[in-house]
């Protein structure tokens, strides 16, 4: 995961200045030469990572952190927040034309993922009720018209596509549908080259000078490190870009590029990239991100993500079934799909305050839920609606038709029934909700059998 270097030796840093009661000018940096250290291993640009040491060092070492009660704590805080000034303060938004349609232009070098997270942006701007149209100005690389559409097609968003004419009339005659169309975003997926020359340069700003895009987005992998930063600063010289997409930011990347790229270029982190679902696309929070970097979880992130996934009529019908003890298996397979949508167990996880990077350490089978799904699909209906009919052989049936055997039906159905106890001590006999007295979990309920 981004980051997880850094994380480990920040804490090992900070929890060398916790343990003094005191500190001292030298303490002070000592531990800021460990933080810049920290920084370069992590691939951020020596300038970028010598001013914010230089920076934190400054603000530390006055009077009132020195003499605070909790010095150490002190210049965590002054840390997170460089940190965060660093990376730009707060989140950037996307423009939004006063007449539409507001135009997106996509750049980058080919296989940062430029295509792709057209398709995601796309999503995006569609679940926040825009009409988005995607169009296909990359008329070079082999298939790359036939991917926008596939991608397209996936997201349900509209492709424009001319085959391989000039991506400048291209752009211009989906303009032109745009406004007849009523669509409010349109998004320009352009060429993009293994390396920068003066054609592909040539031919963006053309592109630019035609369509006078509201917003010019550079695509960059977050994998190539420092270099990412480079291509940042040679597009942004060459066309002046308004913004950077980060992709791949959950892969084993140091994560420099994050945290060079605002410092060095001027220009802020719009979006990340967060894994290869269509869905993993994240607006970038400094503040946030700060918060992950120094383990101190990331619970705004979490809510949003659980907002996002879990269906508020769904979850409105299991609580009046649960307040008349009615929770059955098709409950708990809802539940099941609902917490799939929210993303890897691990990354969801690690955004808790304390867990961060050690999550990564977590023994977590995250296709426990697959397995546990199969299971209660193999049921009848019946047998979903009253699991005290699953008799021996009907637990060989269910077994064989997952693909499991019969101890896993076992452990679940065991679970089922730890889980109906739980939910019982919220509610009195008449299905009341109590009002006093704590909640205690069963004997024998262990979250681990469903992947947690």
């Amino acid at each position: 995961m981004a980051f997880e270097g850094l994380s480990d030796r920040l804490e090992a840093t900070f929890k060398n200045l916790r343990s003094k009661g005191s500190l001292t000018e030298s303490d002070v940096r000592s531990a800021m030469r460990e933080v810049r250290m920290a920084l370069l291993e992590a691939d951020v640009n020596y300038k970028v990572a010598k001013d914010f040491t230089n920076t934190v060092t400054e603000k530390a070492i006055g009077e009132k952190v020195m003499e605070s009660l909790t010095p150490s704590q002190m210049v965590i805080k002054i840390v997170k927040e460089e940190l965060v000034a660093l990376m730009g303060g707060t989140n950037s938004r996307l423009a939004y034309a006063s007449h539409p349609p507001t135009v997106i232009l996509m750049c980058g070098l080919q296989g940062s993922g430029k295509t792709t997270h057209c398709a995601k942006l796309a999503k995006m701007l569609k679940k926040q009720d825009h009409r988005p149209l995607l169009v296909a100005c990359d008329v070079y690389r082999p298939a790359a018209i036939k991917q926008l559409q596939v991608v397209g097609e996936q997201v349900g968003v509209p492709v424009f596509e001319m085959g391989q004419i000039d991506p400048v009339d291209i752009a211009n005659q989906s303009l032109v549908l745009a406004k007849e169309k009523g669509y409010d975003y349109v998004i320009l997926d352009t060429a993009g080259r293994l390396h920068i020359d003066e054609e592909l340069m040539n031919e963006l700003k053309r592109v630019k000078s035609s369509a006078k895009p509201h917003e010019i987005l550079l695509v960059v992998d977050a994998m190539t490190g420092q270099d990412a930063v480079n291509v940042a600063t040679s597009f942004n010289e060459a066309l002046g870009i308004d913004g950077l997409i980060l992709t791949k930011l959950d892969g084993d990347t140091r994560g420099g590029a994050a945290l060079s790229a605002r410092a060095v270029t001027g220009k802020p982190i719009k979006f990340v990239g967060t894994g290869e679902k269509l869905d993993d696309l994240d607006v970038f929070h400094p503040d946030r991100m700060a918060s992950r970097i120094l383990g101190m979880g990331d619970v705004l992130s979490l809510i949003e993500r659980a907002e996002q996934a879990i269906d508020e009529e769904t979850a409105q019908k299991l609580e009046k079934k649960l307040m008349q003890n009615k929770f059955d298996l098709d409950d708990l397979l809802d539940q099941f799909r609902q917490i799939k949508k929210m993303g890897s167990i691990r990354d969801t996880i690690a955004m808790l305050p304390g867990i961060g990077n050690k999550a990564q350490d977590l023994d977590i089978d995250e296709r426990q839920f697959d397995r546990l799904e199969a299971l209660i699909l193999s049921m009848t209906p019946k047998e979903r609606k009253n699991p005290d009919i699953i008799n021996p052989s009907r637990k060989r049936r269910i077994a064989a038709g997952a693909g499991r055997n019969v101890e896993d039906v076992n452990k679940l159905l065991a679970q089922y029934r730890n889980m109906q106890k739980m939910f019982k001590s919220f509610t009195g006999k008449k299905g009341k909700r109590r009002r006093k007295g704590r909640l205690q979990l069963p004997a024998g309920f262990d979250p681990k059998q469903f992947g947690m």
